[in-house]
Parts: C-alpha cells; structure tokens; sequence
C-alpha cells in the first residue's frame, strides 16, 4: 500500500505505545487512556497512521463529554500567557 500523502512504497509498522489526553485545563487531573496501536509510518515524508481499538475509543467518547465542557484549543502554556503569569524560562 502507498502512502496516501506522498505515494511513497517505503512504509513500516511499529509497535507504538500512548497517552492520549483530554483538553482543557478542566482536565488536568483526567487521566488520559493508554493504547497500543500499530503504527505505519512513510519513511519519506513521515506521514503516521493508526487505528484505536472499539474499547479505547468508547473511554475516548465518554471522556470527550467532559472534554467539551471545558475549555477549547488552549493550552496551559497559552492561558499562562495571555493572563501574562511570568514562566521560568526554559534552558
């Protein structure tokens, strides 16, 4: 199978192991869910794909709902900022 952004025929599986988390500073204290998906990743262009098994997902969708009651696409480093709280600086 090609790569569908590059065309490229060089693509390798991996083992992969991750977190995914919940957005918001509403969910600072969630903890995320772990998956171990197969990841396929085009050595040309870098482009990575995976599938998150049917039980994952269910625990992604109940934790969504309360995903979407916090805040949106900011980060804790963004609100620090916009509220100007001084941040040590990173060395």
């Amino acid at each position: 199978m090609s790569c569908p952004s590059c065309r490229s025929e060089k693509q390798t599986e991996f083992t992969a192991e991750m977190i995914v988390h919940f957005s918001g500073l509403c969910n600072l204290d969630e903890p995320g869910v772990w998956v171990f998906p197969k990841l396929v990743v085009c050595l040309d262009c870098g482009l990575s794909q995976f599938t998150i098994p049917q039980p994952k997902r269910r625990l992604l969708t109940s934790g969504a709902r309360i995903a979407e009651s916090g805040l949106h696409g900011e980060s804790a480093r963004d609100i620090v900022h916009s509220r100007q709280i001084a941040l040590p600086s990173e060395h």
